[in-house]
């Protein structure tokens, strides 16, 4: 029903993943933006709000919030309340906000690497100092090192950033492993912020855990991220959900939106989510199977052609981990390689921190064809070695 196989020319539109780049010849399959559509129901909708033609301060009315929360209920089945949603023009902003929000210059914040970079500059732009529990490869999967997080937790450890599903290596966490992970945070005092964008993006042998979900202790204990952005590609838009079911951290957190006067939704941010969250099901449920397939694509050629390339199995969201250390390349050459040689862009892996290096992100979220031609260009570039 949906034509994901359709081509859409994006440059000179104000694209981060296209206009980035000087070389016309180049292909991006970097950020994590898709190459499709969004839902005809939230064009449509953007569309009638386009053609009323005033376009000032906008405020939230209930019907925003009840789309939210029965998304939540039907996809995740996690019931919340009304005010337990704040808002936020986007997860980053938020990830900054409650770290100044919620710790102290000088303490602690504990992440799991390689992990979605922007963690980094949220912890050591608000005065404090990461914490690496790197997670354990063994190959093929990726698991949580919980032995070693305990060990690492002390008196200046203040919050934990958890990234579930993970991004990048795209682990879908399970219950047990959450479960441990939460009932260690509670014990030492630390508050988890569970960045779950990519909630929305699990293949079909997989079911996300909202964190929040698991106990009354752990929603009292957490701060749970998402948005309708990476789900209906609408990161441009900007809106996300920002759920503190916990009266004392929602307050400080609402404190910090009036601090720095943010807190207010664009009029398209409040359009957009409401129709999506109301109406874009259907696609949503047709972009899995498109993804999944494209995966499987990805698996077969580098198989085939590629086969000095590892790929790491995603369980969830629309980007896959490469492994290329068997090529034996510094990290700077291996990219260097891939753009000049390849006209390609990647994600080089060493951004993702510790357990990074020799790897490389693609996004997979694009038309088959598109897809095809990345990794035709990516085999160029290891014929080339």
């Amino acid at each position: 029903m949906f034509n994901f196989d359709e081509v859409i020319d994006r440059k000179n539109t104000n694209s981060l993943k296209w206009n980035i780049i000087d070389d016309k010849d180049m292909l991006p399959m970097w950020v994590a933006d898709m190459e499709f559509k969004s839902p005809k129901a939230v064009r449509k909708a953007l569309k009638e709000r386009v053609e009323h033609g005033i376009f000032g301060y906008s405020e939230i009315s209930d019907s925003y919030y009840q789309a939210i929360i029965q998304w939540m209920k039907k996809r995740h089945q996690w019931d919340i309340k009304k005010e337990w949603i704040c808002t936020s023009p986007g997860v980053v902003p938020a990830l900054n906000m409650l770290v100044r929000c919620l710790t102290n210059s000088g303490d602690k914040v504990i992440i799991q690497p390689p992990v979605y970079y922007p963690f980094f500059d949220a912890i050591k732009n608000n005065g404090c100092h990461i914490v690496d529990n790197p997670l354990q490869f063994d190959g093929t999967r990726y698991t949580m090192d919980l032995d070693d997080l305990e060990k690492k937790i002390d008196s200046r450890v203040k919050l934990m950033m958890l990234c579930s599903p993970h991004n990048p290596v795209g682990r879908v966490w399970t219950p047990e492993e959450l479960k441990r992970l939460g009932e260690l945070c509670i014990k030492n005092n630390v508050i988890v912020i569970a960045d779950e964008i990519h909630s929305d993006l699990i293949f079909e042998e997989y079911e996300h855990t909202v964190f929040a979900s698991i106990s009354e202790e752990f929603k009292q204990n957490c701060i749970v991220c998402n948005a309708p952005s990476k789900t209906f590609n609408l990161a441009g838009i900007q809106a996300s959900n920002i759920i503190i079911p916990n009266k004392r951290i929602r307050t400080l957190y609402q404190h910090s939106l009036e601090q720095t006067r943010i807190g207010r939704l664009n009029a398209f941010a409040v359009t957009a989510l409401e129709a999506a969250y109301n109406y874009g099901e259907e696609w949503l449920e047709e972009l899995l199977v498109y993804l999944e397939d494209n995966f499987d694509f990805l698996c077969n050629y580098i198989t085939e052609e590629i086969p000095q390339i590892n790929v790491i199995q995603p369980e969830g969201t629309y980007l896959v981990w490469l492994d290329f250390r068997s090529l034996g390349l510094e990290d700077e050459v291996l990219n260097d390689l891939i753009q000049k040689e390849g006209k390609l862009v990647l994600n080089p892996g060493h951004i993702f921190g510790t357990g990074g290096s020799g790897f490389q992100r693609i996004n997979i979220a694009c038309p088959r064809s598109m897809l095809k031609e990345g990794l035709t260009r990516l085999k160029k570039v290891v014929n080339h070695l």
